[in-house]
């Protein structure tokens, strides 16, 4: 099978190896679609991993074999793959601080080399774990695979979402309109939130208002700070997500945010941005 290896940093092979072997209990997905995500960038930008890996874990596809023992999953069904499932046991899981799991870290799908996600190759295998445990989602037919493929970060998101534990009637500012932005602007609607958006690009803009923002301002207008708080009754906002790793978004969060709310990072920032907090 033909696959996008890992070979160091800034070096992407694209290579034809081995289609993995399956364990009895394990299933075998075609790959139609998979995402790219900020986090694989990363991976392949930094020397955060030995090579060689296959990356890649926002899968979409359909089953292409079973393992023997394997009954309640047939050939051909259209699946969402989930790369990582926690053991639900451990004390991690049960403070719900689930990627801390050692199960969820050292279980996850593989196309070949050191399980990785393994999306980027025409075939990716799934561990008997992420089988038996909910790891494998029938797609229905409603559903295209290039819409299926976002359900692993609209996972993420709506895990982020729920541990700031959003209420129905707040306010809650997201810095950034990406693509994680417009996701948590769906699901801050979703829980009965207003959401303000902020964003550099006046595209982005427009595209935060088209999936429900209440409000959508450029980033750099100086006169955020005072339309944030006409909007919020003079308060601020309940909640700032951060969907952008900028020190200047924390400051500005920071600044509309009112006292006593939240400010939940969720893009991972880099090495070199430094947050000075002086109490």
């Amino acid at each position: 099978m033909k696959a996008q290896v890992f070979r160091g940093v800034n070096q992407l092979s694209y290579e034809e190896i081995p289609t993995p072997e399956l364990q009895p209990d394990e299933v075998l997905v075609q790959v139609q679609v998979v995402g790219l995500c900020q986090s694989d960038i990363k991976k392949i930008r930094y020397p955060l991993y030995e090579p060689p890996r296959i990356f890649g874990h926002e899968t979409a596809g359909v089953i292409a074999a079973v393992g023997k023992a394997v009954t309640n999953w047939q050939v051909g069904t259209r699946v969402v793959v989930m790369h990582h499932i926690p053991c639900m046991r451990c004390a991690y899981c049960m403070n719900e601080n689930f990627s801390m799991c050692e199960t969820y870290k050292n279980i996850t799908t593989t196309a070949g080399f050191a399980p990785s996600g393994g999306g980027f190759a025409e075939y990716v295998k799934v561990p008997g774990h992420i089988v038996q445990n909910g790891g494998l989602i029938p797609i229905p037919d409603s559903v295209t695979f290039e819409q299926a493929s976002f359900v692993e970060p609209t996972n993420c998101c709506l895990k982020a979402v729920k541990k700031a534990q959003i209420s129905p009637g707040e306010t809650v500012l997201v810095t950034g309109a990406g693509p994680i932005g417009l996701m948590f602007i769906m699901l801050v609607k979703y829980f009965g939130a207003r959401a303000i958006a902020t964003d550099l690009l006046p595209s982005r803009i427009e595209k935060a208002l088209a999936v429900g923002a209440d409000a959508a301002f450029d980033a750099r207008d100086a006169d955020l700070p005072s339309k944030i708080k006409a909007l919020t009754n003079g308060l601020g906002v309940d909640t700032a997500l951060l969907a952008v790793p900028s020190d200047k978004a924390f400051f500005q969060a920071l600044d509309v945010t009112r006292k006593g709310g939240k400010i939940l990072f969720f893009a991972e920032f880099p090495d070199e941005v430094e947050i000075p907090i002086n109490p």
